[in-house]
């Protein structure tokens, strides 16, 4: 073709809306368009309608006998979106609900004289609303493109003054992700806009243009800013520092859920890029988990240089096909792994058993739905009182009430599921998670356990000691907040506190700077009992958010406390919380939270610990047919216990689900009504969820 017809099809596509950017780029739209697969919209901050199910732009180019590169931005991708460029297939969309620009190369021929079709579409049924738009062409190949202009970058920590494993975040001027013109290696792990460092430098490409750069390092850490405006064949060049704002010594920061690529077959962390992103996120005791294999994170530590900052543990993932999810650990070397097909709880839990050295078992995800099994859906488990309908028997120790990687839409729900658990008589102890597969989709880390245990030396932490612990219950929640528990002077999480007199109870909620810790409450037996609204965050202590003390009058019987604090999500590009993985709400209030472990409170002076399961057996047995004379020794209860009580004389047939409303009608203890209610409610709940099952 000759200059001039290039020049006139260049024109032409300006005129249909194709707009030209100096010599080298045309802008197919500017705009970000709003599109949605399936009938209902996904979330409620996204308009009624939808612009359609796909983006179909047609334009007018000549063939380019060179590479290009189509640039476009997109946000809020769940399902598979698909790219196609004149019936040529260019790629999917990275799965990721965060804001970002990547860049995908034209080869030679993609364009052709005239008009051309360019697609974005998925043939994907489910609920997904996207935004997808300022689609671009540069006549540039990518490479050309993302290498532009340089940026060089070191991390130190600032207390030490030496390079730190970190992630660097890089945003455009609209705070989109910006893919940078690097790829991960031994010592990198690189996604659009997100490039962990093992060794705490960075140099990489990116097109010309005003960036802001994040560096953090998890959890504990300050997050770091720079800003910089690069021409082309500009390099800028950036040493920041990172403050450790949130201190936990004597807690070792664990992810107790780790996977990979890999070793699990699906999400895009490979194992090399795992170690790098568990050095950069902080992480002291990574857990690998991947999907029913024993997967070993040592050899890939020692290669990527990491394996100083952290002490790898051999895990499983046990995925059952419908009976739901198990971590398991630690695991001894060279163990055959857990059979995954056995048929039930009590079949599972017995080859768990007999794997040598595990001494921890997860309950996952209990909320989940999987091979269309959802563990503690009311059609499996009566939540309220911790039972499970189906007649088996739980044998985990540990529940995640918090997975960053699948949060709830309610932030108690799984508390409450807890709650009930410790009130059935079961010591289970509640932790966070990632359950990470990527390297930037969900962070590893962000939801995370702090174990009770020596950590000076994360290279060199006692797994045994830190395994025992976590069982026995010595452990705090976090995500983007960490919430700690002193009772009666020097008890925590997992201790037996003897309780004869008043009791104090001594509270301190923690995080970064870039986090907010707005409400913190107090639990007994999972009924909040005390509860502040955090207005200003304390600055006595450097992390602080609140510190109080509370003071317990004497109890009247065996109790379990827990205290909880929330704040709103966090939603900088630097650590966003997540959108839940399987909502229940088209609306999502973003949070953060953290938790304490259950500390049991001997007040009956047993010298052990009585549930509210307990109390009720006992109220039952010797109560005999006599309701009357059980209603009136109930009244020296809480509310857990009436729960408890409920259940039992509604199972033994003592009496029917009306008649206990009947007698919540009567009685004057409001721990009673409250008690009997919220059983009937329960319950109901339950028949109508295993009838429509039916």
């Amino acid at each position: 073709m000759c200059p001039l017809s290039r020049s006139l099809l260049c024109i032409l596509a300006c005129v249909i809306g194709a707009r030209a950017v100096g010599a080298e780029e045309h802008v197919l739209t500017a705009k970000l368009h709003h599109l949605r697969s399936g009938a209902v919209r996904e979330w409620a901050d996204f308009p009624e309608t939808a612009e359609g199910p796909a983006l179909r732009l047609t334009f007018t180019a000549a063939q380019n006998a060179g590479e290009q590169t189509l640039r476009l931005r997109h946000r809020d991708v769940k399902q598979t979106w698909k790219l196609r460029l004149n019936d040529r297939d260019l790629g999917r969309l990275p799965p990721d609900e965060n804001d970002m620009v990547t860049f995908w190369s034209l080869p030679p021929g993609a364009l052709r004289d005239g008009e051309n079709m360019l697609v974005v579409s998925t043939d994907d049924k489910q609920s997904d609303d996207v935004m997808i738009g300022d689609v671009r062409i540069d006549h540039r190949p990518r490479r050309d493109v993302l290498s532009e202009a340089q940026v060089d970058v070191s991390v130190v920590d600032e207390q030490l003054n030496r390079l730190l494993p970190c992630r660097f975040t890089v945003v455009d001027d609209d705070g989109a992700l910006m893919s940078p013109g690097c790829e991960s290696n031994a010592r990198l792990a690189v996604r659009p806009g997100v490039i962990y460092t093992a060794s705490g430098q960075a140099r990489f490409g990116v097109p010309a243009g005003r960036y802001t750069l994040y560096a953090g390092r998890g959890f504990e850490y300050a997050v770091a800013k720079a800003e910089f405006d690069v021409r082309p064949g500009e390099t800028a060049v950036r040493q920041l520092s990172l403050a450790r704002e949130v201190p936990t010594p004597g807690y070792a920061a664990c992810d107790t859920h780790c996977h990979t690529l890999t070793l699990s077959g699906h999400g895009d962390a490979t194992l090399a890029e795992r170690v790098v992103t568990v050095a950069g996120e902080g992480i002291e005791l990574p857990i690998a988990t991947d999907h029913n294999v024993h997967a070993d994170y040592e050899a890939a530590a020692r290669a990527a240089g990491v394996r100083k900052y952290f002490t790898p543990v051999i895990g499983n993932e046990v995925t059952t096909p419908q009976m739901g999810h198990f971590n398991i650990f630690p695991i001894r070397p060279g163990t055959k792994p857990v059979n995954h097909s056995a048929r039930d709880w009590t079949e599972l839990f017995h080859e768990i058993r007999e794997c040598p050295d595990v001494s921890v078992i997860i309950f996952n995800h209990p909320r989940d739905l999987h091979g269309g099994y959802r563990p503690f859906g009311p059609e499996h488990h009566l939540s309220l009182a911790g039972e499970n309908l189906d007649g088996w028997t739980l044998q985990a120790n540990c529940i995640e009430a918090v997975n960053s990687g699948a949060l709830q839409t309610d932030v108690m729900q799984v508390y409450r599921d807890w709650f009930g658990l410790l009130n059935h008589g079961m010591r289970v102890t509640p932790l966070g998670a990632s359950d990470s597969h990527d390297v930037a989709r969900y962070f590893v880390g962000q939801g995370r356990t702090y174990i009770r245990c020596e950590d000076r030396d994360p290279g060199t932490i006692n797994v045994e000691q830190a395994c025992r612990n976590l069982a026995a219950g010595r452990a705090l929640v976090s995500l983007g907040l960490l919430c700690e528990i002193i009772v009666a002077g020097d008890h925590g999480p997992g201790d037996l506190v003897a309780a004869t007199d008043e009791l104090q109870v001594d509270l301190r909620v923690l995080g970064p700077s870039w986090s907010r810790a707005t409400h913190v409450g107090l639990y007994a037996n999972g009924i909040r009992i005390r509860e502040t609204q955090i207005l200003e965050p304390d600055s006595s202590t450097p992390g602080m958010k609140w510190q109080g003390t509370w003071r317990l009058p004497r109890l009247r019987h065996d109790v379990h406390l827990a205290a909880i604090a929330t704040g709103p999500g966090v939603k900088e590009p630097f650590w966003p919380v997540p959108r839940p993985y399987q909502p229940t709400s088209p609306v999502w209030d973003s949070y953060v939270v953290g938790s304490t472990g259950a500390v049991w409170i001997d007040a009956d002076g047993s010298g052990d610990f009585n549930s509210a399961f307990d109390y009720a057996s006992r109220l039952v047995r010797e109560s005999a047919d006599d309701f009357d004379r059980l209603m009136t020794r109930l009244t020296e209860y809480d509310q857990a216990v009436a729960v408890q009580v409920a259940r039992l004389v509604h199972v033994q047939k003592i009496k029917t689900r009306t008649e206990l409303v009947q007698a919540a009608a009567r009685t004057d203890r409001q721990s009673i009504k409250d008690g009997f209610r919220a059983y009937v409610d329960a319950w109901k709940e339950c028949e109508i969820a295993r009838g429509e099952k039916k």
